[in-house]
């Protein structure tokens, strides 16, 4: 298909989508007249532009299948969460999320047109096969990640304990993807990882998930701190991308006793505000915490209000870009929109989803500093630790 046509494409798009909520489910009454009122003129180019493909075009054109394209790419134009569903594929998402959730052991989203690993879960298949952050999954069981939603992604990647997910993936440094066949697995979420340093005074904790769980555990530790001689904290966010964002605003609640920890706002979204509860707050310990490409969601919630309130350093390098709500609206042809209606932004505003979280410390992880084969140490721990041991208790 050329670039030209493509760009027609595209543009019919907005037209047939502008068409269907206008006229099928959109607004009423005078607010919707003057939105009418403005689309209309648009609505007309693109219906001359219709015409002069099924008209002029080198070959008749399958308007319904080069439409069904457009529409996917219109809808992640917007953010990676955004999803377009065909007929065919809504009654597959909908018969899919009953058949099992057992997982490979990644977390994906959209980059580039792709499904690209946000994360990789510890000991999972993926972990085993050496599957890494920024990994890209070109094509799952043959069919192109770049013609398929997110949500038919991640729903593809799922299923019944034992049963086997191929896919090719694109990995650094290599000239051609490799095919990889794992089974998937229940998800067995690691445990909480707690270490300590500097002769016991420094506490490292390593969440994995920010699950309600999960928040409660990291809790009870910090509070058994000065029982166990602990005065400073290394909170390590690095591949946490699952989890729920009310409890990863509660974890920064443990760190941050006032002002501001996120909002969360859309077009049609009212805005909220979530600000510290003192009541909640837990320590005021010097505290650092570690972020990478695999931070996202809850996760960066948390580091951005800790950073953004001056509570503590962020080391490490940008996190992944995830924090939105989505809502599901069925289409009239059976078809749907998954359409990300509000986003959550940090104290000082920025939107997570749009420019995600850069530490105040930039440290890139030592895989990226050479190519020498073999375990790498941990640059980005180290730094953390000497920035905490120059810090007083």
């Amino acid at each position: 298909m050329s670039k030209t046509f493509e760009r027609v494409v595209f543009a019919l798009s907005v037209f047939l989508i502008a068409l269907a909520f206008l006229g099928g489910f959109g607004p009423t009454g005078v607010n919707a007249g003057a939105q009418a009122d403005g689309a209309y003129p648009e609505m007309e180019v693109y219906s001359e532009v219709l015409k002069k493909i099924q008209t002029d075009y080198v070959v008749q054109p399958d308007v319904t299948k080069v439409t069904d394209g457009a529409l996917h790419g219109l809808l992640e134009s917007l953010d990676a969460d955004s999803s377009y569903l065909t007929p065919e594929e809504y009654k597959i998402y909908k018969q899919r999320q009953n058949e099992g959730t057992a997982q490979i052991g990644i977390d994906v989203s959209k980059r580039y047109g792709y499904a690209t690993v946000v994360a990789v879960e510890p000991g999972s298949p993926a972990d085993k096969d050496h599957i890494q952050d920024g990994n890209i999954l070109e094509s799952i069981e043959g069919k192109s990640t770049r013609e398929m939603s997110l949500a038919m992604i991640r729903l593809l990647l799922q299923g019944k304990p034992g049963t086997p997910v191929t896919f090719d993936l694109v990995r650094p440094r290599r000239s051609e993807p490799d095919k990889v066949s794992l089974v998937r697995t229940p998800e067995v979420t690691p445990p909480l990882g707690v270490e300590q340093y500097d002769n016991g005074s420094i506490v490292y904790l390593k969440p994995g998930v920010i699950t309600k769980d999960r928040v409660q555990a990291v809790e009870n530790r910090l509070r058994a701190m000065s029982k166990d001689g602990n005065k400073k904290i290394c909170l390590d966010l690095r591949d946490v991308a699952e989890g729920d964002e009310a409890q990863g605003i509660r974890l920064a609640n443990f760190f941050v006793k006032t002002g501001t920890i996120a909002t969360l706002s859309g077009q049609k979204y009212p805005l909220q505000t979530f600000t510290a509860d003192p009541s909640k707050f837990v320590t005021s310990a010097p505290l650092v915490v570690l972020v990478n490409q695999g931070t996202s969601g809850p996760a960066e919630i948390a580091a951005a209000a800790i950073m953004e309130n001056h509570r503590g350093d962020l080391v490490g390098d940008r996190t992944f870009g995830e924090g939105s709500v989505q809502k599901t609206i069925d289409l009239p042809d059976g078809g749907a929109v998954i359409l990300s209606v509000a986003k959550y932004a940090s104290p000082s505003g920025k939107k997570i989803q749009d420019d995600a979280v850069t530490p105040n410390i930039f440290v890139a992880p030592a895989d990226d500093l050479d190519d020498e084969s073999g375990p790498h140490p941990d640059v980005q721990l180290a730094k953390a630790l000497d920035v905490l041991k120059l810090k007083p208790a």
